[in-house]
């Protein structure tokens, strides 16, 4: 457990306590001022135990009668849909009817709203209160342009665990997050088994 200035302060109970200000002396209120916490899943192992990670670890000391001091938002990036073509003239070429794109826009809707299911399951037994955004677009970017548009204060992402080889050819939703993200990042790497 962290501790702050040599007491038994958690980093969250020093945050609770920095945003509460003093007015001349004799009254203490309560800013409004929230932490805005974007923790990002999908489909992978990785992000449900960084979602874990962070319920189980973050708020420690959260009082579910109390107002949080956090905006907590879960939030699932779902790739939109690229058919593929072929511009060479060998063998057949893949043309995406309206009744295939309406059934793929269907299953990625079905996928986003069981993986939102489960977070907010996850959120349900921590007692954390959050709010949950499906996004479209290329993970990577939409993350980092949304959390700065949104002006978020954390972003949390799970690692799958790729080699180097593999996330030099795939390319890492974390890695990127890292690098380009406006705001602090928090990668949860999964335990080794």
């Amino acid at each position: 457990m962290e501790t702050t200035n040599g007491s038994d302060e958690t980093t969250v109970q020093a945050v609770e306590r920095d945003m509460k200000t003093v007015d001349d002396g004799e009254n203490t209120t309560e800013q409004k001022n929230t932490m805005k916490i974007w923790i990002a899943v999908d489909e992978s192992e990785g992000s449900f135990y960084a979602l874990e990670w962070a319920l189980g670890h973050l708020f420690i000391h959260h009082d579910a009668n109390k107002e949080s001091p956090f905006a907590i938002t879960v939030v699932h990036v779902q790739a939109t849909f690229q058919p593929t073509y072929s511009a060479l003239p060998v063998g057949p070429v893949l043309f995406a009817t309206s009744g295939m794109r309406e059934s793929v826009v269907k299953a990625e809707e079905e996928s986003a709203a069981k993986i939102l299911a489960r977070a907010s399951e996850l959120c349900d037994q921590h007692k954390i209160k959050a709010e949950y955004l499906v996004l479209r677009g290329n993970p990577k970017e939409i993350l980092v342009e949304a959390v700065e548009q949104m002006d978020i204060d954390l972003l949390v992402v799970g690692s799958r665990g790729l080699g180097q080889i593999k996330r030099a050819v795939l390319g890492s939703i974390s890695d990127y997050c890292a690098h380009h993200a406006k705001c602090p990042v928090l990668i949860v790497r999964p335990q080794k088994a």
